[in-house]
């Protein structure tokens, strides 16, 4: 870890273009995999569809951005956006922004449905094992399960009839959408195209996604945005770029103090990372150091300092 500097690494243009510098490089990207799988050029379509993985795991990111109404100034265009990017990701973009807010609220506590079950002390590890090799390996698929599993379960804290009824319209939308993609791609035997432009590398951002995630709160011990986050603040001109595609998501800590920020704003105020209470912790100064960070906590995935008060389940 690395001592918090004063210096922001902000780039005013790149930060307030990242969102379209993304989406532009995204659907380049797109064309250039379905012409090279057209031609069999597997040479080409192999890391092509690498950079496509990381390039959907930014456009999850904008649908994070979207639900707390930073991605657009337009509050019409950040709902279009958010529909269109949950649709594609199994999920329902109002569930999300519902669950997320509380997931701010609550953070690392037993009500945090988003880190369930690693905030309850009553699962047992084998459990807790389990859910994070499912959500770390098949994030594409776990991570709507956790989210519909929020709506549908008994106990749901979602209430509110209107927001409920919003959220059947766009299961409805996501199924309908869905059975149209898959029946035009059986009819016109689009296979190729459906597994090298979408599946494959969704597939691989889910999975950047939950590893995002677990970097990020996995293995802390605290309730605060300090004590309960990593964050990164790059060292190195590559980390900052990488920071850009993500829209500034690593900056994660600072996210939680003040979500109304928009991420381009985000390397303005790293002076807030800055430790100043018992438990807080320093940021990182890259994904590397934040990784084997979480690697030696990932054995008993945990996160809360309920864990220091609640007793645990037998194992």
């Amino acid at each position: 870890m690395t001592e918090v500097s004063s210096q922001t690494h902000h780039i005013p243009w790149v930060s307030r273009a990242a969102f379209p510098l993304v989406s532009a490089a995204f659907y380049a990207t797109q064309v250039v995999v379905a012409y090279s799988v057209y031609r069999e050029w597997w040479w080409l379509t192999i890391p092509l569809v690498l950079v496509l993985s990381h390039l959907m795991h930014g456009h999850l990111i904008a649908y994070h951005e979207a639900t707390h109404g930073n991605l657009r100034k337009s509050r019409l265009l950040n709902e279009i956006d958010g529909v269109l990017v949950g649709i594609l990701a199994l999920q329902s973009f109002t569930l999300y922004r519902v669950l997320h807010q509380s997931h701010h609220m609550h953070l690392a506590t037993e009500k945090d449905v988003e880190l369930w079950p690693f905030v309850n002390p009553k699962c047992p590890l084998w459990a807790r094992r389990l859910a994070a090799f499912l959500e770390l390996n098949f994030g594409i698929f776990f991570t709507p399960f956790l989210f519909w599993r929020g709506f549908f379960c008994r106990d749901s804290a979602i209430r509110n009839k209107k927001v409920r009824r919003r959220i059947w319209l766009e299961l409805f939308i996501m199924v309908a959408v869905w059975i149209a993609i898959l029946a035009a791609t059986v009819k016109f035997q689009l296979w190729p195209w459906f597994w090298w432009n979408y599946f494959i590398p969704g597939f691989i951002a889910g999975n950047l996604q939950s590893w995002r995630k677990y970097i990020e709160h996995v293995g802390m011990s605290g309730h605060t945005a300090r004590s309960a986050t990593r964050s990164i603040i790059a060292d190195t001109w590559l980390g900052r770029a990488m920071s850009v595609t993500l829209l500034h998501e690593p900056l994660h800590g600072i996210h939680h103090i003040k979500s109304a920020i928009p991420h381009s704003e985000l390397p303005l105020h790293t002076a807030w990372l800055s430790p100043d209470e018992e438990g807080d912790t320093t940021p990182f100064p890259n994904y590397r150091t934040a990784f084997f960070d979480l690697l030696r906590r990932l054995p008993d995935p945990r996160v809360g300092n309920q864990w220091n008060t609640t007793p645990t389940a037998a194992d």
